[in-house]
């Protein structure tokens, strides 16, 4: 099938897009910037849509531009794939691999990988997107990011879910709290300490809300937080304690974790990707040394 545009155009509508600004954008392709504006034009008149605003002060993609332009840059991102695939080590290539990962697992697992990776891979940039667990879905979904690294397993036909390990939630306390020497502590305990919870729009504490619905264990809330970082920061200022998932506080210099307990709460931790289009070479070498979490050391894996 012919088309009346060729991979020159739509690179450059993705140009464009990433840096917001025609000047830029040509300069970034080695084109002026009259060549480069009847690029877009050309894309613009073959589809028989405005893609792009302009304005005197910046540039910005329309609303279908917008979202040929999500869909046009998985279709390059999956050309790319197979064309790094087939040129041999990346090791030795400028390549460079998305990750989307929720930030609770980012200090225990994430950056140990990372700094592992970068080992054999020297020349391989790793851009990380720290965001919350739908986000991560989303980022993969939409190919934003190769893979993700998350724990809520919503259905989504665009990209599977393979569990890694489960891993308790603990409670953060600071050395000097009362609760810090305790083997264990029971929900219905909580309530006579200032409790830190996260906001309901965490993946988390939809994950704590599930596990002690009908149970009559809420904690009475004395601060709500958007982050675990948010959560961590008041508990060291000793405003309070809070319930962390222990990836979150495995190795943390300066806070003590205890189980929760009555009842345990777990969260299963897994591996996100697209069911359609193949991971890079760099991609996919990554992605197995993010397997290999699979007996992650700071985590007591449950029996599944």
């Amino acid at each position: 099938m012919s088309t009346p545009f060729d991979i020159d155009d739509l690179i450059a509508l993705r140009t464009l897009a990433d840096l917001g600004s025609f000047r830029k954008a040509a300069a970034a392709v080695h084109l002026s910037q009259p060549a480069y504006s009847r690029r877009i034009e050309k894309l613009e008149r073959a589809l028989g849509m405005r893609l792009v605003e302009r304005t005197t002060r910046r540039v910005t993609l329309t609303a279908a531009g917008r979202e040929f332009e999500r869909k046009m840059r998985v279709l390059l991102d999956d050309l790319d794939n197979a064309l790094l695939a087939i040129r041999g080590d990346p090791a030795t290539r400028g390549d460079r691999v998305t990750v989307a990962c929720v930030p609770s697992v980012l200090t225990g697992i994430v950056a140990p990988l990372l700094d592992r990776y970068r080992q054999s891979h020297p020349r391989v940039q790793v851009v990380l997107l720290d965001v919350k667990s739908n986000e991560v879905r989303e980022a993969v979904s939409q190919g934003e990011a190769d893979f993700g690294m998350s724990f809520v397993d919503m259905p989504d036909g665009n990209v599977e879910f393979a569990p890694l390990f489960d891993e308790q939630f603990m409670l953060a306390c600071r050395p000097d709290h009362p609760l810090s020497t305790r083997p264990a502590v029971a929900w219905a305990e909580l309530n006579a300490h200032a409790f830190i919870a996260l906001a309901r729009t965490s993946g988390n504490r939809l994950v704590l809300d599930r596990a002690l619905a009908g149970r009559g264990l809420r904690p009475r809330v004395a601060y709500e937080v958007q982050t675990g970082a948010a959560a961590l920061a008041l508990v060291e200022a000793g405003l309070g304690v809070a319930p962390m998932p222990a990836a979150a506080l495995a190795g943390h210099p300066t806070l003590e974790s205890v189980p929760l307990c009555e009842p345990e709460v777990w969260r299963t931790v897994g591996l996100i990707r697209r069911r359609a289009g193949a991971l890079s070479a760099s991609a996919a070498q990554l992605f197995d040394l993010f397997q290999q979490t699979r007996r992650a050391p700071h985590v007591d894996p449950r029996p599944r």
